[in-house]
């Protein structure tokens, strides 16, 4: 099948689906390879419930149609005459245009993916799509036009898991054994917007195998012996939604609904947890430079070996891991620990300062401290820094200590953070310490609400509150409002899961500290970037070859969630958002946040290295961070493995946050 033929999947008349006042052609096309040779395409029309091409093929392919609802069930069966090799296709026409439609495919693709560059998948490079299964954290393919409000999905069903290796990465390639994988995608070659999906999956027009890397495509077959059946089901389903966000709220409803993910029977409890991952504050431990830090970034997860790349925040979280070694020692009386805590607190406080005040906060420092001139500053590093600091501060506080030297810092840092801020609200992503822009982009503005909103309770300033209320204001305008949640995470530019945990997290935390009407508008703005964030969990199990290590462990993917369009790979990152869903739930009676809490804390504990368990990974308690669940790598290994080199730093930070639900609500209340 050619990539031409399998992005217009021509539009024939083929069956029917009456759904409200609209009806849908269902178009369907086989392609048959003969070992050997090139595939031949055969496009299929319905007679008798039979669909036939125009001669006879050595497989039979037989549909039917059950209405749930307001839902159709397409469920296609095909039998085999003869021993067959097959890729079955099919896509549903709209009259929507291709300019009004945004697109979604969970997890992987939102609007039109521009915010991403050329190299990865976007419309710069084509306007049509076919993406694997496992690239999405439901297997669901969308579109949404904005002239109408209408809506249509297509989302995969299956009872049945499978996966097996295969010899080639593009072109025409036979399966050597059993998948349950099919693909699913979208069309706009003719102007209007079509929904493309088939089994088993292909790739087009280019496959995406690592970060900013795109290859030919791929199209595979799935063989049938004579006499063998197989059915496969989607669900249809038809909206109407006021925008873009509320067609993804609706649709991550209606996606829970029907794959029901059930909560993962949990390997550990949370003190077990704890206790595993306090390894890594031992081992991981360097104190042989000025500033001492646990390493967590540019680490090889066969040794663990501590390298001298710092990265204060998001990727070592080095302060917040700090902060966690000392309050669990106190907790658990472990003497080491408080001491590593103390020490990296005590380095930072001396060395860890430029002369603005602001953090030196990523750095080589075997070659030294680095000059304040030579430092770029983010707004997403130093806001989760005086997060960790004012957490320490509180603590200390609550045990009778006082550090004023601490104190003083935090409240310049603060001050010359309102400094930064610009008219409309936002900080600048990236900027230096003589506050000139790097990048003036205002994605990571929510990065910086939650530690305003802190410095506001620590303080009693509320100076502080009041830039954290402007925050929200752009928020809402230019983020939330637009469902465009970008530039939060810290190596890539693109559309994010960690841009839109920041802003549900920064409204939640102003949600804390308000009353009345203006708490209840902060409650409603969590709620709506709520659905965003939890779009890109994954709401499935993608099955694993024999020998793809993932699988072999028995990794239930569900409750995990994917990173970015950029980084096609599934990660523990959560830190609070489980505690905002539970307490959404609470607060605006959507249940279905209370069953996606209970899947995520049940699930993320399943690569935990252990003595006797070890994942993979050299040494205990380093959890692992570029979990590989689709064919694509980070840059070594590929599906069922993770990459070499990881950043354990920000891993033990987010499960240690996970297994704390109650710090923040101390904090605030």
């Amino acid at each position: 099948m050619s990539t031409k033929k399998t992005l217009a999947l021509i539009l024939m008349a083929g069956l029917s689906l009456q759904m409200s006042a609209q009806t849908f052609n269902v178009d369907y096309q086989i392609a048959l390879k003969q070992p050997g040779n090139a595939a031949v395409t055969y496009h299929l029309r319905s007679r008798d419930g039979q669909l036939r091409a125009e001669k006879d093929l050595p497989v039979e392919v037989r549909q039917q149609i059950d209405k749930e609802g307001d839902d159709s069930r397409l469920t296609v069966t095909l039998t085999a005459k003869a021993t067959a090799y097959f890729n079955l296709a099919m896509s549903i026409g709209t009259d929507f245009s291709t300019d009004d439609s945004d697109f979604y495919l969970p997890g992987f693709w939102y609007h039109k993916n521009l915010r991403s560059p050329d190299s990865a998948p976007s419309f710069h490079t084509s306007n049509s799509w076919n993406f694997r299964e496992d690239r999405l954290s439901s297997p669901l393919t969308g579109v949404f036009d904005a002239a109408s409000g209408k809506s249509l999905t297509v989302l995969r069903l299956s009872d049945w898991q499978a996966e097996t290796l295969t010899t080639h990465q593009e072109g025409e390639v036979i399966l050597s054994g059993k998948t349950s994988l099919g693909y699913l995608g979208f069309d706009n070659s003719r102007g209007r917007a079509a929904l493309t999906f088939g089994y088993p999956y292909v790739e087009t027009p280019k496959r995406y195998i690592r970060k900013l890397t795109l290859i030919n495509p791929i199209t595979t077959f799935a063989k049938l012996e004579r006499g063998e059946r197989l059915s496969l089901s989607w669900m249809i389903h038809e909206g109407k939604a006021d925008d873009y966000g509320q067609f993804i709220a609706q649709t991550w409803r209606h996606c829970i609904d029907l794959l029901n993910p059930q909560p993962v029977k949990a390997l550990y409890s949370p003190d077990e947890m704890k206790s595993q991952l306090s390894n890594y504050f031992k081992k991981s431990y360097v104190d042989k430079y000025d500033l001492k830090y646990n390493s967590g970034i540019s680490i090889r997860c066969d040794d663990c070996q501590p390298t001298d790349h710092v990265q204060l925040g998001f990727c070592g979280r080095v302060l917040l891991n700090a902060f966690n070694a000392l309050e669990y020692g106190q907790q658990t009386g472990d003497a080491t620990l408080v001491d590593i805590g103390n020490q990296i607190f005590d380095s930072w406080l001396k060395y860890g300062f430029t002369a603005k005040g602001y953090f030196k906060e990523d750095m080589h420092i075997a070659g030294g401290i680095p000059a304040d001139n030579d430092i770029v500053h983010s707004i997403r590093q130093q806001s989760e820094a005086v997060y960790a600091v004012l957490h320490y501060l509180a603590f200390e506080k609550h045990l009778g200590r006082k550090h004023p030297e601490w104190e003083n810092k935090m409240r310049t840092l603060l001050n010359s953070m309102l400094e930064l801020q610009k008219s409309d609200g936002h900080f600048p992503r990236k900027y230096r310490d003589d506050h000139s822009d790097v990048d003036a982009s205002g994605g990571s503005t929510p990065s910086a609400t939650s530690t305003l909103v802190m410095g506001y309770k620590y303080f009693g300033d509320k100076k502080y509150l009041a830039a954290a209320k402007r925050t929200v204001v752009y928020l809402e305008e230019n983020i939330i409002s637009k469902s465009d949640y970008f530039s939060s995470t810290l190596d890539a530019n693109c559309e994010d899961k960690e841009a839109a945990i920041s802003a549900v997290t920064a409204t939640y935390y102003l949600a804390m500290v308000t009353k009345g009407k203006e708490r209840q508008h902060y409650v409603g703005l969590c709620q709506q970037a709520a659905y965003f964030a939890l779009s890109w969990y994954y709401l499935w199990d993608v099955p694993f070859a024999q020998g793809q290590m993932l699988g072999d462990l028995g990794l239930k993917s569900r409750g995990w969630s994917n990173v970015s369009v950029e980084n096609n790979h599934i990660d523990v990152f959560v830190f609070e958002l489980p505690h905002i869903v539970s307490w959404l739930a609470d607060e605006t009676g959507e249940r279905r946040f209370q069953r996606i809490h209970d899947v995520i804390c049940s699930s993320l504990n399943q690569l935990l290295p252990t003595p006797s368990r070890l994942c993979g990974i050299g040494v205990p308690g380093f959890n692992p961070e570029v979990v590989q669940h689709t064919h694509w790598d980070y840059g070594k290994n590929g599906k069922g493995f993770y990459n070499d080199i990881f950043a354990p730093g920000w891993t033990i930070a987010s499960l240690w946050e996970l297994y704390s639900p109650q710090r923040t609500v101390n904090f605030l209340k």
